[in-house]
């Protein structure tokens, strides 16, 4: 039948892109996504601080039957007209369909719009598709949201909003071995700074598989790291994994970090919130 295209930046790819991927799959089963190796918000000065990594965004993008995902540079763009946007659309892929959300803005000075789209898509030849807002419970899904749910430390609302689990990846690195001292051993990893920051505490979490708790922050108790560091002991689990590169699947915040009397208390409360992860 022809590509259907997608425009969109789709960080987190949430229930309301999904909306809008769906509405080009519905028209045709060959769809483009089109979108941007960066968020357009950092070539404004904005912060690269994504809901997912851009490579989880792409994957979670493809597994809903998207063929091609197209990145391209906002730089060498971003003074491009609405007009000039779209003819280098037309002109590369011949759409026969555009889908884009309710909010969707593009071209120098946001002139490109769910309007623009749907007044040239007789002269151009195609289908415009505009998604409208997706809400529950008079609650506009957006990736604005989930940020802020993350920031907040609400994980569980974020992830019914993702369909899916917030991720935080890295190498595995030499911790102090405490955890392996006091019963708990744990694999260390630095943050990643291109992911939303969640608020330093102990979380539920699944890891290869397993269930698992973390402990995101400066571990006040033992005081022996000078940089914020995440640490997950895996439940049932005694592989070496150092230098491999690990993927964390946040489910649920079970408490702030605390600091604690000393090892012994510290033990106690790892126990009581094993007990919490082990409910969810």
């Amino acid at each position: 039948m022809g590509i259907s295209l997608v425009l969109g930046f789709f960080d987190g790819v949430h229930k309301a892109h999904k909306a809008v991927i769906n509405s080009a799959l519905e028209f045709s089963e060959d769809v483009v996504l089109i979108t941007f190796k960066e968020s357009p918000a950092v070539y404004f000065g904005g912060n690269k601080e994504y809901v997912l990594s851009r490579s989880n965004s792409i994957k979670k993008i493809k597994a809903l039957g998207v063929k091609e995902v197209v990145e391209l540079d906002f730089s060498k763009i971003a003074k491009w007209s609405a007009l000039d946007y779209l003819e280098f659309l037309i002109n590369n892929y011949h759409p026969v369909s555009i889908s884009t959300g309710y909010n969707h803005y593009f071209g120098r000075d946001k002139l490109g719009s769910p309007d623009f789209l749907e007044e040239k898509q007789e002269e151009y030849n195609y289908k415009y598709i505009c998604t409208p807002k997706v809400s529950e419970k008079g609650v506009v899904i957006s990736s604005s949201l989930i940020r802020e749910l993350l920031m907040k430390g609400d994980i569980k609302k974020a992830n019914y909003y993702l369909e899916s689990n917030f991720v935080i990846e890295g190498k595995v690195v030499e911790g102090a071995k405490l955890g392996r001292a006091i019963g708990f051993p744990t694999a260390n990893i630095y943050y990643p700074n291109d992911i939303i920051e969640i608020p330093y505490g102990v979380y539920a979490v699944k890891i290869f598989g397993k269930a698992g708790i973390m402990n995101w922050g400066m571990k006040p108790t033992v005081n022996n790291t000078k940089k914020p560091v995440v640490e997950v002991h895996i439940l049932d689990f005694n592989e070496n994994i150092y230098n491999k590169n690990i993927k964390i699947e946040v489910i649920q915040k079970i408490r702030d970090e605390k600091k604690f009397s000393g090892l012994e208390e510290l033990k106690n409360q790892i126990l009581k919130d094993i007990e919490e992860c082990l409910k969810l």
